[in-house]
């Protein structure tokens, strides 16, 4: 398991500088947005797409660091029934084809979601069974557009050498929870898997060590985001999880739940044991740091990320220590 960056967390600062920052703190790997809900500020995607010039140049400054690209991320809603819809399938499709290019197998995104009927003008959530209209809301947005959509992104993955879809378990999607993940990776076939995000996990009431055993024994977590939340009790109490007031507007003590640094919403030891279950369940990839911390600076709060997730991942960090060393696992006596 290693330390990778969702590359927005550092979107204030220029591309070069976001590879110093991430190589000085200690991360491995980068996970790059292309469009859709990011501004996508460390990377053109036309320009990289037009010239094998700005591809070549483009890794060669990430791997001159010393770290790696693993993964490109195309979040957005291409399934809103807006312009917002086409716009983010137009990036799905030109990200499929940058990963091609640069040899990237694994994507990140997330489901989408249609509005409630044909008609609609804008994408709806329905997340309550009654009245009865919500569910023929629901069977129009999977039978007639959803499962259509992923089974044709499907196809045009596979055409592009990519290997799997990492869907983010995200509020506001048809893939909210472990049961939509598998209705969908059921209807469409293996290339589609989670990408487990405990910070929204945390607000909407689920439990991400659940989530992980429960999406683990399917062969389905093909990408972690490592993001924390805070809960202000007092408010749930009062207001519920599912909280609507404007994120960056609303102090952080008056909303239900505010995103955090890892560690400033659930201890390093609930970090150790989830990481434990990911690694008992088979997962052996990318943990990254995805933050939108609204209280401390973001270098701050990444590098703070950073250091619990050396003390949690079972690995050796900063010692000389010999590799066949490393790799040795057993107790060393027999037990009856």
């Amino acid at each position: 398991m290693h330390i990778s960056l969702m590359t927005d967390s550092l979107g204030q600062i220029s591309f070069e500088k976001m590879l110093d920052t991430a190589a000085m703190l200690g991360i491995e790997t980068l996970e790059i947005p292309t469009g859709g809900y990011s501004s996508a500020p460390h990377m053109d995607i036309d320009r990289l797409l037009e010239s094998a010039e700005e591809r070549k140049a483009y890794l060669h400054a990430i791997e001159s660091r010393g770290l790696k690209l693993e993964t490109l991320n195309c979040n957005g809603n291409q399934l809103s029934p807006d312009e917002t819809g086409r716009r983010d399938a137009e990036i799905v499709e030109k990200t499929f084809r940058l990963a091609a290019e640069f040899g990237v197998k694994k994507i990140a995104m997330m489901s989408g979601l249609p509005g409630g009927g044909p008609d609609a003008k804008y994408p709806n959530w329905v997340i309550c069974c009654w009245p009865p209209v919500m569910l023929k809301m629901m069977q129009y947005q999977w039978e007639d557009v959803g499962i259509p959509y992923w089974e044709k992104t499907v196809k045009l993955a596979e055409q592009y050498g990519i290997e799997k879809i990492a869907l983010e378990i995200h509020p506001t999607g048809i893939v909210y929870n472990v049961p939509t993940l598998l209705r969908l990776r059921n209807a469409v076939g293996p290339m589609i898997g989670a990408n487990i995000d405990p910070g929204h996990q945390f607000f909407m009431g689920m439990d991400p060590l659940e989530t992980a055993m429960a999406l683990g024994k399917e062969g389905a977590i093909y990408h972690v985001h490592a993001k924390d939340t805070h809960l202000e009790k007092h408010v749930c109490d009062l207001n519920g999880q599912h909280e609507a007031a404007p994120y960056l507007s609303t102090p952080a003590h008056e909303r239900s739940w505010t995103y955090c640094a890892l560690g400033y919403g659930h201890d390093v030891f609930w970090w150790k044991r989830f990481i434990m279950v990911l690694t008992q369940m088979g997962y052996d990839g990318a943990m990254s740091l995805e933050i939108e911390d609204v209280v401390m600076p973001s270098v701050v709060a990444l590098s703070k990320s950073v250091d619990l997730l050396k003390e949690a991942i079972p690995r050796v960090y900063n010692r000389d220590l010999p590799e066949e060393l490393l790799r040795i696992n057993g107790l060393g006596f027999a037990i009856d």
